[in-house]
């Protein structure tokens, strides 16, 4: 028999503290040092956050793919966050071919992987068959579960071929994520869409997550959270609280998606409930 979505389950929240566009100059909040990273990823811990999506930067602000640099950011958020659910990005940016894996024999908890290329703002984000491959075979080869990041209906079913032939060992936790610019724009319709066809591939209890950028940010999470998927926030996404005020830190993003879990009457998860819900391996 199928369950129906609960309004009482808790709601797992994503702190994208970093990536790898926003600078100091967009926002002097934005973390770019790895101990700078490690206070914001606490600071949004302790609001509320369960997982913490991270990247690394050089000295430069400059975007990284340095593995050393991702070994210091995780043992000091294991440190000072215990519990919370480490996800490294493997995104384009920051690196280029297998350079962007680089990291993941350090087995984090979860690690983002885009199955398909898409369009960016000014260039094509690039996710070759072979690479994707590869990048799913290490994630499986080190115990990290994938974030399927689909920016657009066909890597959804993508993650749902390479589930079914193995790639992904368990069944795929989808992130639409919605408003860059040339790529999926922010459309209830076809949001709606997506949460029907991840619950058609996967399963009608398969948890999913929204990220909305820029200004599209508090949209997405106000969708997420009232039709019974997970959010993602952070200054990686979008630095402003509106349009006159820039967000004072990631942990100020956090607590906006906390007040909307209030509103719709969901608890939010706490690291532990947030590993059952996405069978992650107990903290070590």
């Amino acid at each position: 028999m199928k369950r129906s979505f609960s309004m009482s389950e808790p709601c797992i929240i994503c702190v994208a503290i970093t990536g790898s566009l926003p600078t100091k100059a967009n926002n002097p909040a934005v973390p770019i040092s790895v101990s700078e990273q490690i206070e914001s990823t606490q600071e949004a811990f302790e609001a509320g956050a369960s997982i913490v999506h991270a990247h690394v930067r050089n000295e430069d602000q400059t975007p990284s793919s340095d593995p050393e640099k991702f070994a210091r950011l995780k043992e000091g958020v294991e440190k000072h966050c215990p519990g919370m659910i480490i996800q490294f990005s493997t995104g384009g940016r920051s690196g280029a071919g297998q350079e962007r894996g680089g990291m993941l024999p350090l087995r984090p908890d979860m690690a983002s992987i885009s199955v398909g290329s898409t369009n960016f703002p000014t260039r094509v984000y690039e996710n070759s068959p072979d690479l994707i491959d590869w990048l799913a075979s290490e994630m499986r080869t080190h115990d990290v579960k994938p974030e399927i990041e689909a920016f657009d209906l066909s890597h959804i079913f993508q993650a749902a071929k390479m589930h079914a032939a193995g790639q992904i060992a368990d069944a795929p936790y989808v992130q639409f994520v919605m408003g860059v610019k040339n790529s999926m724009p922010v459309d209830r319709q076809v949001f709606d869409f997506y949460v029907r066809t991840v619950k058609r591939l996967f399963g009608e209890d398969a948890p999913w997550c929204a990220a909305g950028i820029g200004a599209q940010q508090l949209m997405l999470n106000e969708w997420a959270v009232s039709s019974g998927g997970h959010a993602r926030t952070g200054l990686e996404d979008n630095v402003r609280l509106d349009r006159e005020t820039l967000a004072p830190s990631n942990a100020a993003l956090v607590k906006r998606v906390v007040e909307i879990c209030e509103k719709h009457n969901r608890p939010v998860a706490d690291y532990a409930t947030a590993r059952s819900i996405l069978g992650l391996r107990e903290v070590e």
